[in-house]
């Protein structure tokens, strides 16, 4: 006479699952990975960059960094890269919008177009914006003879930036923008809104981390910028000289320390700026969960 089986042995009695097999080692092999890899590229030329500047006295550093030509590179330097990041901004929310939401003949051309400051070697894109805004150049020819001076100035440095700066806004917002609900803008104009008012309570809430991401990108390659910018800025003394420029210049004299004081004020500023962009895009985060 057959008896029913408790189920705790019936339990006991069915094969052990064998834990999943994960394509990556474990997390403190690929976080020790991480960390030395990290600490060999970005750490360690940064803390010798600190080191090297601890050589100076307090009064030598600020000489170094707070002289009247220094400042008047960091005014450019920041000045012109915020300038051409808001306006990469403005324009790669554009091209990207216009990529992603209408066909067109010539699209996939214009698309490539976009990287082609990633892929063009950055002298070759100063010397070619010189060829073009010079006062014998293309477009230089026609506007210098009305007043307008783009070359060997500051207008020039602000032009180049935004040469080199217009992909990361727009490959960071393109991809945001093609996987945005388009039904959530026809809901919004079933229910009479403007297109003003699905561009800003539904469209823009979206887009907005990746823009401002775009934006920080921009503006942090704007800062470090060279090669592009010292063939069309003049590099003028308190005029048209940007940090970088200046920072080449202590080391063509054997300044090493007063270099990399320079270096570092650069990097601490740019680190805050960073940061502060960061926090912005958490809140912004944030913000759009709770109202959702």
């Amino acid at each position: 006479m057959d008896e029913k089986l408790p189920m705790d042995w019936l339990s006991n009695q069915q094969p052990a699952r064998r834990p999943a097999r994960r394509v990556l080692p474990g997390f403190k092999l690929t976080l020790g990975f991480t960390l030395f890899y990290l600490s060999v590229i970005v750490l360690i030329p940064l803390s010798a960059l600190v080191f090297k500047t601890f050589t100076l006295t307090w009064e030598q550093f600020v000489f170094a960094v707070s002289s009247p030509r220094v400042m008047a590179s960091y005014r450019l330097t920041f000045g012109a890269s915020l300038i051409a990041a808001l306006v990469n901004a403005v324009f790669g929310l554009l091209v990207a919008w216009v990529l992603v939401r209408y066909t067109f003949p010539g699209k996939k051309i214009i698309d490539a177009l976009v990287d082609l400051p990633f892929a063009l070697p950055t002298a070759v894109a100063g010397i070619s914006l010189t060829a073009l805004l010079a006062s014998n150049g293309w477009i230089g020819s026609i506007l210098e003879p009305r007043g307008i001076q783009l070359a060997f100035n500051p207008n020039g440095v602000v032009i180049a930036l935004i040469f080199i700066g217009l992909p990361f806004v727009v490959r960071t917002v393109q991809p945001v923008l093609e996987d945005a609900e388009k039904e959530l803008e026809e809901a919004a104009t079933c229910l009479g809104a403007t297109r003003w008012q699905t561009f800003r309570y539904v469209i823009f809430p979206t887009i907005g981390p990746a823009l401002l991401t775009g934006f920080a990108m921009a503006f942090a390659r704007a800062i470090g910028e060279y090669g592009s910018v010292i063939f069309i800025a003049g590099n003028m003394p308190m005029v048209s000289e940007i940090t970088p420029l200046i920072i080449i210049g202590k080391l063509e004299q054997y300044d090493y320390a007063g270099a990399t004081a320079v270096a570092v004020v650069l990097l601490v500023i740019s680190f805050a700026l960073l940061l502060l962009i960061n926090a912005l895009q958490a809140w912004q985060r944030k913000r759009g969960g709770a109202q959702s």
